[in-house]
């Protein structure tokens, strides 16, 4: 085997990348305005974030825990560390007076009923992030996708435009039906993103190898939370990532579809700002949710 292809070595995991002058890993080289507004979203005092994912609604429509997001949503908001929504809910539905970072979804296209997903486009722009006083932009890249070139350039156009304005761009990493996920595919994904310019990378948590993920980017990942499970699994897995090198979470289904939502929330943010254990965090979802 090719000394190139030789898996789980190299990658110096135990080694973190060095940041002089800022604390997010990759980003210290950047403007004044766009350290600000990461600062915003990754809390200064752990590099880490506790995002708050609700931006389903772009492609799947009302998704359950998100049919009235005025009474799911916003009394969750003081928990979280940023919002990741769309434009239309930011402008229709969440108080204007929230001091909360906002993250927007920027990419748009198929819905739920079409085969093909990746067939995105741009779906905002970029001066319509910052008359929203966006603290970031998101948008989809599928990475071995059928509109895999596509979805590259749409990042990276936003990328551009998020240069000239001081807006971070979030690479999302998109994974196919019939795609594998695995360490393998998630180091090619996100490295792609990082190398073309993101300022940090969604993507999903695998068990084998996830620390060569976060190790090989050199911009910060921030977990995706995937399908709804069992809280205690979805805290082990959050657990896991960051110890493992993410720069937190963008969770979604698995708070706002969790049976307390406020407790939930408050145990991922127990693990990702506290180091607290899975059992000890679920002890305390436990002890909120009885509380009411």
């Amino acid at each position: 085997m090719p000394e190139v292809d030789r898996e789980g070595e190299r990658y110096s995991a135990d080694r973190p990348q060095q940041t002089p002058g800022f604390y997010l890993k990759g980003s210290h080289q950047l403007d004044w305005g766009m350290k600000n507004r990461l600062a915003r979203v990754f809390a200064p005092a752990t590099g880490r974030t506790v995002m708050l994912a609700i931006d389903h609604g772009y492609f799947q429509g009302p998704t359950t825990g998100l049919e009235r997001i005025d009474l799911s949503i916003v009394p969750l908001l003081p928990s979280c560390d940023a919002l990741f929504c769309t434009r239309g809910i930011l402008r229709s539905v969440i108080p204007a007076d929230s001091t909360k970072p906002m993250v927007l979804r920027a990419s748009g296209g198929p819905s739920i009923l079409r085969e093909e997903l990746s067939d995105e486009q741009i779906a905002m722009d970029m001066d319509d992030a910052v008359r929203l006083n966006a603290a970031g932009v998101g948008i989809q890249v599928f990475i071995g996708g059928e509109f895999e070139t596509r979805s590259v350039h749409n990042m990276t156009r936003l990328v551009d435009a998020g240069l000239r304005t001081g807006i971070p761009v979030m690479g999302i990493t998109a994974v196919g039906k019939n795609m594998v996920r695995d360490a393998k595919y998630f180091r090619l994904a996100c490295r792609i993103i990082a190398e073309l310019g993101a300022q940090y990378v969604k993507t999903y948590y695998v068990e084998d190898g996830f620390e060569t993920v976060t190790a090989s980017c050199p911009v910060p990942i921030v977990m995706a939370g995937g399908k709804k499970l069992a809280e205690l699994d979805a805290l082990t897995m959050a657990y896991n990532a960051v110890q493992q090198g993410a720069a937190g979470v963008d969770m979604g289904r698995n708070i706002f579809q969790s049976d307390a939502p406020k407790a939930m929330i408050a145990a991922v943010n127990a693990i990702v700002h506290k180091n607290l254990k899975p059992k000890e965090a679920y002890e305390l979802f436990s002890s909120l949710k009885a509380k009411g």
